[in-house]
Formats: C-alpha cells, sequence, structure tokens
C-alpha cells in the first residue's frame, strides 16, 4: 500500500510502531478525527472538553465503517481512553480506532467488533496529561498528516493515510504492485548466479 501510494503522491504516508489487541486483523476505513490537548481545568473545562461530546462531533449523523483516528499531539506515552470509552466505537459501527497514544484494557477492547491500533497498552489513566479538544480537524499522527476523509489501511506492519479521491486508484495499483513484486520473486527464483556475475543490484 506504501508502495502504491509512493507512485502516486510524493508525501509521507506511513505510521510505524503501532500494535493492536487482536494481532493479525486489518482495520480500513475514512477518518474520523479526535484531537487532544494538554489538559487544564481552567482553559478546557470537563462538561465541555470531554470525549463522549468530543466523539459524537466527529462522527456525525453516521459513523459506521469510520475509523476514529485520535490525535495525541506530543504525548504518545499516554493513555488516550480505555474499554468503557470505547464501546461507543461499537454502539455505532465504526470500523475502528488509530490512536497515536497508549490506550486501557487491551483484554477488553480484543472482545469488540472492532480493530484497534494504538502505541501501546496503559494502565494508568491519561486524564490529567491530555483532553479531548477538536473534533474532524486535520490532525498529525506520527509525523503523517491526516484529513478527515481520508482513508486508513493498517495492518500489524503498520499503518498508511490514503487521501480519500485518491483511495481506489491507490487501491488498483497495491494490486498491481503485488503482481508486479510476484512476478519479480519468480523471476529471481530462476537465475543463474553466473548471469549476475558482478551485478551492483540495490
Amino acid at each position: 500500500m506504501v508502495d502504491a501510494m509512493g507512485r502516486i503522491h510524493r508525501h509521507r504516508c506511513d505510521v510505524l510502531d503501532l500494535v493492536c489487541p487482536t494481532p493479525g486483523r486489518l482495520l480500513f476505513g475514512p477518518a474520523v478525527t479526535l484531537s487532544y490537548f494538554p489538559s487544564c481545568g481552567e482553559r478546557l473545562p470537563a462538561e465541555r472538553y470531554n470525549f463522549a461530546r468530543l466523539f459524537y462531533e466527529a462522527i456525525g449523523e453516521d459513523g459506521r465503517g469510520a475509523v476514529l483516528v485520535m490525535a495525541c499531539n506530543g504525548h504518545p506515552e499516554v493513555s488516550m481512553g480505555g474499554g468503557t470509552k470505547l464501546t461507543r466505537v461499537v454502539n455505532h459501527g465504526l470500523a475502528g480506532v488509530l490512536a497515536d497514544g497508549r490506550l486501557r484494557d487491551f483484554a477488553e477492547l480484543a472482545t469488540y467488533d472492532m480493530v484497534t491500533y494504538c502505541r501501546g497498552e496503559a494502565l494508568r489513566w491519561g486524564g490529567d496529561v491530555v483532553t479531548p479538544f477538536e473534533a474532524n480537524r486535520p490532525v498529525v499522527v506520527a509525523g503523517v498528516g491526516i484529513w478527515p476523509g481520508d482513508y486508513v489501511f493498517a495492518d500489524d506492519s503498520g499503518a498508511a493515510v490514503i487521501p480519500s479521491r485518491d483511495v481506489e486508484t491507490v487501491l488498483e495499483e497495491a494490486h498491481r504492485v503485488v503482481a508486479a513484486d510476484a512476478a519479480a520473486a519468480e523471476r529471481i527464483a530462476q537465475e543463474d548466479a553466473d548471469d549476475h556475475h558482478g551485478d551492483t543490484e540495490r
């Protein structure tokens, strides 16, 4: 997927070092975004700046099939939520979560009908460090810009972010990349070492 993006776009699209409570599962869907900000009770009162309110702002009237992208804004080691809060993701039919921080309750998340990728599991509540701040604005996750509506593709290798208008083109190109790689591997399997003496392939 990243190779296909590289043939169409010049910008970086890959997010690495993610973990999943259910390894092996694929996450794919259009992004709805929720960004966090360093906590401050005076400037960010809890009655306005809380996960429930901003989650519903993010998904709008219908979040089915979407990926909730949660941007930590500089705090990747802090918990951004846990099993109870994230039941909303399941209840409203989202495909899952991509979090640029840690999440709690992996054992619980593993039982949910969604896919979650994040920076790792947390034990401690993180609300005294970061607070939900904005919904459905462009965010940055591990240096990659994500706009609402961009498509997120994630598996055990990492995640790729695809501009919404190009998702079909990128998926078609990804199939061509896979086919070309398979053909190249077949040619390599048939080659003779003597035919490549002195080659400088990298």
